[in-house]
């Protein structure tokens, strides 16, 4: 279903992407953005996952800057390197200036949607503040939103968080409530990662229930 393909940067910077289409005619796009993992193997099932609900989904690879084509496992040696290449080496406003790139190659299959997990969750809440074309947003879990809540967002967004999630306290999903009160935030009994069915982590209930709820807001807001 899925194919690797390039995208062209506004700065001329070539990265890679995986992009997948539905069998019919699109009814929007969305753009995938992943975890500290890279575009790894999870990353391109959920894009593939967003192609059979109907979607043309593109997953950008912006780790590439740093180094190409990065695609990490979960144990904790790889944690630490994409912890490393994320927080350390990347350059995030290059990183946003990919995600754009990407969002203008999927607007030509119509709306686009952002949806993001983990550091992805992040930059899918600062993609709908900062960047254009965007439609609607829905960030899963994403360390340092409370750090970046005073934004302004410029579509529709929603959140999704664990609250048995060591990695972000439910006092820093209070402090998105009350600064975003028209962001809908939903809550789960689950763990950091609970959409990631190759985790440890994963809920199945978690990732059913939060995917019923991103498709629904994309079907509102995408097509």
């Amino acid at each position: 279903m899925g194919r690797k393909i390039q995208l062209r940067s506004v700065d001329g910077f070539a990265l890679g992407a995986y992009e997948a289409s539905p069998d019919g005619a699109p009814k929007g796009s969305v753009v995938v953005i992943q975890e500290i993992f890279g575009v790894n193997s999870h990353i391109r099932e959920v894009v593939d996952g967003y192609a059979a609900a109907g979607y043309h989904a593109i997953a950008p690879q912006i780790f590439d800057r740093v180094e190409r084509d990065v695609e990490l496992g979960y144990e904790q040696a790889d944690m630490g390197r994409g912890i490393e290449i994320a927080f350390q080496k990347l350059d995030r406003a290059l990183a946003l200036q990919d995600i754009q790139a990407a969002i203008d190659a999927a607007s030509t299959h119509g709306k686009v949607g952002v949806v993001g997990y983990c550091f992805g969750g992040l930059l899918t809440w600062l993609a709908a503040c900062e960047l254009t074309g965007v439609a609607a947003a829905s960030s899963y879990y994403g360390g340092g939103v409370a750090g970046e809540v005073n934004r302004t967002p410029r579509c529709p967004v929603i959140m999704h968080f664990g609250e048995r999630d060591a990695h972000i306290p439910m006092s820093d999903v209070d402090k998105v409530k009350a600064a975003q009160p028209e962001v809908e935030v939903f809550v789960y009994p689950a763990d950091h990662g609970f959409n990631c069915d190759h985790r440890a982590s994963y809920d199945a209930q978690a990732a059913d229930l939060a995917r019923t709820r991103t498709l629904t807001f994309f079907g509102q807001h995408v097509g």
